[in-house]
């Protein structure tokens, strides 16, 4: 029995380790891929940082712009509106939205209160017809 176990092709002692150095090879080249990768990965982040920030930069000095020109349009409205409501009161009218209803009698001018002092009171008129 002896024989038999010299008929056993014996295998080499690095046999073993050519296969191990082949997979590293391949190994080692998927890893600088994965770092070259990782780097313009990297690399493109820091850019869109970047363009966001002057974005944002951007972005809130046009905000601030509409903002001052949004106060400047309402400053000018509220003095639009002062000036209609002084032109109604100067013509005798009062602002209905000032808060009035719209069955209110107009204020009159200083014509109407001289007339209405001449003028009697349409009760006045009545109280008289009766007696």
């Amino acid at each position: 029995m002896a024989n038999s176990d010299a008929t056993i092709p014996c295998l080499p002692v690095n046999a073993p380790l050519a296969p191990k150095k082949q997979n590293i090879t391949p190994i080692g080249s998927k890893l600088a891929d994965l770092q070259n990768w990782r780097s313009k990965l990297d690399t493109q982040v820091k850019v869109y940082r970047e363009e966001l920030s002057e974005l944002k930069v951007s972005l809130n000095a046009e905000v601030e712009q509409l903002r001052s020109e949004f106060q400047e349009l309402r400053g000018t409205l509220h003095h639009q509106q002062e000036d209609v409501t002084a032109s109604l009161r100067n013509l005798g009218l009062k602002d209905v939205s000032a808060g009035e209803t719209e069955n209110a009698p107009l204020a009159p001018t200083g014509e109407e209160k001289s007339e209405e002092a001449h003028a009697p009171n349409v009760e006045e008129t009545d109280k008289k017809d009766q007696n």
